[in-house]
């Protein structure tokens, strides 16, 4: 609940009167990369549609390096 109110609150701090569905998903991916890296990886599979198994494992392996993890 708080990701959306967050999200919701930020498109209408912009102003824009139409917001494209590419920029809710940007919001999304950013949201869930702050607060669960497993739900963050698991909707960029779909949103980026990863189609080979190697796309996935490179997005993970960059997320992990970005938490200090790699």
């Amino acid at each position: 609940d708080q990701l959306v109110s967050g999200i919701q609150r930020q498109l209408e701090v912009s102003g824009e009167s139409e917001v494209p569905s590419s920029r809710i998903g940007e919001l999304v991916m950013e949201g869930l990369r702050q607060i669960d890296s497993v739900a963050y990886i698991r909707f960029a599979s779909v949103y980026r549609d990863f189609s080979e198994a190697k796309d996935f494992e490179e997005f993970a392996s960059t997320v992990q390096e970005a938490a200090g993890k790699g």
